[in-house]
């Protein structure tokens, strides 16, 4: 709870008492590796905060000739906050999933009570606007690498931006997530050694 205390501790004017009032309407959960946080067709309820361990959001691709397929398109890391946040502010079904990569300790609050700090303090909404941009950013600059950049560029960009996911995520998650097979991905990793 630390890191998550820190952060309300770095926001100017914010009594320690507040920051405390905040933290502590957040909750404690340890899950497995491979652990499934939200299925598609739930309803987000929580907004995350990752203290340690990667979790990953995923499609399952169905295709009517074709073996159906993971796709992998984010990947969340330590020290960040995330949520299935389209279902989260809507109230309704997720299209996809969210799982642990690894085993991740995270603490979570309830809609309901971000909705409570909201209303109380300036300080919920703040952080909510900034859970909200850096959602927002991550998710178009994902885009926009998809639609500007090599493959090898996607790569090197992920490599230089979370290095640790590199050791710590399973290939075929990575290769996924930038949108190339698992064989493509080992060519390029073997072309930069």
């Amino acid at each position: 709870m630390e890191k998550l205390l820190n952060i309300y501790n770095s926001i100017e004017g914010l009594s320690q008492e507040e920051a405390l009032y905040h933290v502590n309407k957040f909750e404690k959960i340890v899950l497995a590796k491979k652990t499934m946080i939200l299925r598609e067709g739930t309803v987000e309820d929580y907004l995350y905060f990752i203290d340690k361990g990667i979790i990953r959001f995923f499609v399952n691709k169905v295709h009517p000739t074709e073996p159906s397929k993971e796709i992998t398109f984010s990947l969340i890391g330590e020290n960040m906050f995330c949520s299935a946040y389209d279902s989260f502010i809507t109230r309704k079904p997720c299209a996809y999933n969210v799982e642990t990569v690894q085993e991740t300790v995270m603490y979570r609050i309830h809609f309901d009570d971000l909705q409570e700090l909201y209303e109380r303090s300036k300080v919920g909404n703040y952080l909510g606007r900034i859970s909200a941009e850096n959602l927002y950013v991550r998710k178009t600059q994902r885009e926009i690498s998809l639609l500007m950049h090599s493959a090898e560029e996607r790569y090197n960009n992920l490599v230089k931006a979370y290095p640790h996911f590199i050791r710590e995520i399973p290939l075929k998650h990575i290769a996924s997530y930038i949108g190339i097979t698992p064989q493509a991905l080992s060519r390029i990793r073997k072309q930069l050694l």
